[in-house]
């Protein structure tokens, strides 16, 4: 019976599948974004969180607990490069919680209709990032000091081609 053992196989023997999970987590940490199909991207998303939550071990815990968790992750990953990359990683997300990644549905694959999608670290959109909001006036009680002002600022504006007629008058 398979009662608990409920997640996506995605097609592959189990070996295929480790092997494919591990190639994808080291893209999306050295590109930062790929782009794939959704129930891969959901796969990846479980397999890649949990080595980013080590990976904060690397910069912010003791020597020891360092070395333990870049084997860890080096046992997953398989690559040097991505060990190095992970580290400037973890620096940049050590504040973060949880949810270092996000993925975002880009439509439908053109030959068999397969829903796609990129999956990226949050941290490293800067599209997505987070900016500080222009203040915003609310437009209630326009009415009466709105009325009030706007002949003040076109009285001066009438009294102005008055006033350089009248000096062109008298200069002729």
């Amino acid at each position: 019976m398979r009662h608990g053992k409920k997640f996506n196989h995605l097609s592959r023997t189990a070996s295929h599948r480790d092997a494919m999970l591990s190639n994808m987590a080291v893209s999306l940490i050295m590109h930062k974004r790929i782009t794939t199909t959704l129930p891969k991207a959901k796969e990846l998303k479980k397999f890649v969180e949990p080595l980013l939550t080590k990976a904060k071990k690397l910069t912010a815990g003791s020597p020891i607990e360092a070395v333990n968790a870049g084997r860890v992750i080096f046992s997953h990953l398989q690559n040097k490069e991505a060990l190095k990359e992970l580290k400037l990683v973890s620096e940049k997300i050590a504040g973060r919680p949880g949810g270092y990644t996000r993925i975002i549905k880009t439509g439908f694959r053109q030959g068999d209709q397969a829903q796609m999608c990129f999956i990226e670290l949050v941290d490293y959109d800067e599209n997505m990032a987070k900016t500080a909001k222009k203040a915003t006036r609310t437009r209630r009680g326009r009415g009466k000091g709105a009325a009030a002002e706007a002949p003040a600022a076109e009285a001066p504006a009438t009294e102005a081609p008055a006033a350089e007629a009248a000096a062109t008058d008298t200069a002729e």
